[in-house]
């Protein structure tokens, strides 16, 4: 995921088959749902 943080000027986030998330890789990286269902923690 670091190379694509890296190289993307912007990212979309899919789950269950709808977008999570999407924006510039700092949004998407600071996005609390993408945290929540990907990595499985609450970012405060």
């Amino acid at each position: 995921m670091d190379v694509v943080f890296r190289l993307a000027d912007r990212i979309s986030v899919l789950h269950e088959g709808r977008v999570l998330a999407d924006g510039t890789p700092a949004e998407v990286r600071g996005d609390r749902t993408v945290n929540e269902v990907y990595l499985g923690k609450v970012v405060a």
